[in-house]
């Protein structure tokens, strides 16, 4: 008998009679498979019980993982719904008008930028492109050079002023300045759509400057130095004393010749060579500028060629007299060296005969003033800037180091806090010692001032000492501002000295071009003085002309023949460009610093090269 009731049903007391037949139900789960008697449900109950009827679950097999089909299909109308509530906006946004902000407009002096370049196409000699720009300028000086021993003549280059005479030494600084602003904001050019333009202007200068010498020599013995011009006081037929057109002129004009010009060749090297690096891209080109560029440099350098270009010369020396030669050697030493990388170069700029020569360290107020006659302190901030971003070390650094301090101080000495200079009441700093024609000296300095702000910011420099006194560049920033805000009619006259600029300017610029009206009337060299003596105004706007300018009691004259307030020069409006390239924001911020390093070699030691491998 069982002790256990292994069936499930209630325990019975039964009989012996009754045993052989349980025994006889006492089969294994296993054999009841095989057992021939099939058993209805309820014995089946006996046997396992009641059983739920479970579906067994689906699978999908992806290959990685097997996952349920339930999963798999929640899975896959989540992602549905979320695409559904992510793209539907997108869509929905992109379907929209799209309505663009207008950009931003250009800043005033960008404003003035467009105009002030404009000045040069106006003053453009030769055979002019049909794109020049200016509707009453015509070809002109087709005959200039006539007689040269040089293949082309002296066809082309710009007209200095409101005459028609070409003076080679301050087109020269003109071509120098407007590459250096290239060289250094090429990018902000590029963003106002000048860039092409700055470029064909330079261009049209180099051109020229090439043509005044055997610029497919190694070494010449002349240069020509000017075209046109006259004496003081003439009475005959010239630039000065008729009043014609440029396409009018029917007068002789004479050629000089320097068998000597440290300073105009000085200049003229520093032309070529930053214009070689402008056109660096363009190869052949570039090689041309620096070949001209050494040739004419080595005549200044020549010892026997050391007078002054100007010297004696009665149809220069009252106009662009030069007052010394060294600080074109610096001048022109240091664009070289920047366009060749030739060490002499930088070993000739810093040597000590040239600051010592030129007095480039007394602090003397007319030798820390740039114009088109000296040219230190341009030079010395250019060498600063090698000292600033390349540091090269012994054996440069300690003149290095002076020219860096040199220039500190003469930042210092353009604040009006320290008064190294006198100012007008209307906030004009008188670089010129009240003199006549100052805007050129004040665009100038906001040039400098404003450009050395720059290699302060991009070298993480918050500013300078002066003194005991730490200045911050933004109160440089802010001089070279106000300068150039001074300009453009920020004054006691309320007037631009900018023609074309603003609602307020000079209407009659001495300005034999723009005085005398298109009217296919050729007017004789003294038929056309009826022009210069009339109280109308001019009949064409020279746009861009920066004029002379006020007198030191800010009181400004608009008199055709008071040349001294309403003349227009190159060397000044090439200052006023670079100094308007330099604070415009509408081209972004800040400098290029890399592009006038292109050409320089390292200058520290080079490491040795590695011994060669060790054979057995």
């Amino acid at each position: 008998m069982h002790s256990a009731n292994h069936w499930g049903g209630s325990f019975e007391i039964i009989n012996a009679e009754s045993e052989e037949n349980s025994r006889s139900l006492e089969w294994d789960r296993a054999a009841l498979g095989h057992h021939q008697h099939q058993l209805d449900e309820t014995q089946q109950s006996w046997l396992l019980g009641p059983q739920d009827k479970v579906k067994p679950k689906k699978y999908v097999d992806l290959g990685c993982i097997v996952c349920s089909r339930k999963a798999l299909k929640w899975t896959l109308w989540a992602i549905l719904l979320a695409l559904i509530v992510v793209a539907l906006p997108i869509i929905i946004a992109k379907s929209l008008p799209k309505h663009k902000s207008r950009p931003s407009p250009p800043d005033n002096y960008t404003v003035a930028l467009h105009k002030a370049l404009l000045f040069f196409n106006a003053q453009r000699s030769g055979k002019l492109p049909k794109n020049n720009g200016v509707s009453w300028r015509g070809d002109s000086g087709l005959q200039d050079g006539n007689g040269t021993t040089f293949k082309g003549g002296l066809v082309g280059g710009y007209y200095d002023a409101g005459d028609n005479s070409k003076f080679h030494f301050p087109m020269a600084f003109t071509i120098t300045m407007l590459s250096w602003s290239v060289i250094e904001y090429g990018q902000k050019y590029h963003a106002i759509g000048e860039y092409n333009h700055v470029c064909d202007l330079i261009k049209w200068g180099t051109d020229y400057l090439l043509l005044t010498f055997n610029s497919s020599a190694t070494k010449i013995d002349k240069i020509y130095s000017q075209v046109g011009g006259s004496r003081n006081g003439s009475t005959t037929p010239d630039d000065h004393f008729c009043w014609e057109r440029p396409e009018d002129m029917d007068y002789p004009r004479p050629i000089q010749t320097a068998t000597s010009g440290p300073d105009l060749a000085g200049e003229m090297a520093a032309a070529l060579a930053a214009a070689s690096i402008v056109f660096r891209d363009d190869t052949s080109y570039s090689k041309k500028l620096i070949k001209g560029a050494v040739t004419v440099f080595d005549f200044a350098r020549d010892f026997g060629r050391r007078t002054p270009y100007c010297r004696g010369n009665p149809y220069i020396e009252p106009f662009y007299n030069s007052s010394g030669y060294y600080d074109e050697y610096m001048w022109g030493a240091a664009w070289l060296f920047y366009a060749t990388g030739n060490k002499s170069y930088i070993a000739l700029a810093t040597n000590p005969g040239l600051p010592k020569n030129s007095k480039a360290f007394y602090m003397i107020p007319d030798k820390i003033v740039l114009s088109w006659d000296n040219k230190l302190p341009a030079a010395m901030l250019l060498l600063t800037r090698l000292r600033v971003f390349l540091n090269p070390g012994y054996p440069y650094e300690d003149m290095l180091r002076s020219y860096h301090n040199v220039t500190g101080l003469t930042m210092c000495s353009y604040l009006q806090h320290y008064r190294f200079f006198n100012w007008t009441k209307g906030g004009m700093i008188q670089l010129n010692h009240g003199q006549a024609q100052p805007l050129q000296y004040v665009a100038n300095a906001a040039f400098l001032a404003s450009l050395y702000v720059d290699y302060m910011n991009a070298t993480g420099v918050p500013g300078w000492t002066c003194g005991p006194d730490f200045v911050s560049s933004q109160t440089l920033r802010d001089f070279a501002k106000s300068q150039i805000d001074y300009i453009l009619g920020a004054n006691p006259m309320k007037m631009s000295y900018l023609v074309g600029y603003g609602t307020k300017y000079p209407n009659h610029v001495h300005h034999r071009g723009a005085s005398i009206p298109s009217d296919n009337i050729k007017y004789s060299c003294t038929g056309g003085r009826k022009w210069l003596q009339t109280s109308n105004p001019n009949p064409h706007t020279i746009v861009g002309a920066m004029v002379g300018g006020p007198d030191r009691f800010d009181q400004f004259k608009d008199i055709r023949t008071n040349y001294s307030y309403t003349e227009p020069t190159l060397a000044g409006n090439a200052g006023l460009v670079a100094a308007l390239v330099s604070l415009t924001s509408s081209g972004g911020e800040g400098i290029d610093k890399n592009t006038i390093f292109s050409a320089v070699p390292p200058l520290y030691p080079m490491s040795p090269p590695p011994p060669p491998p060790w054979k057995p």
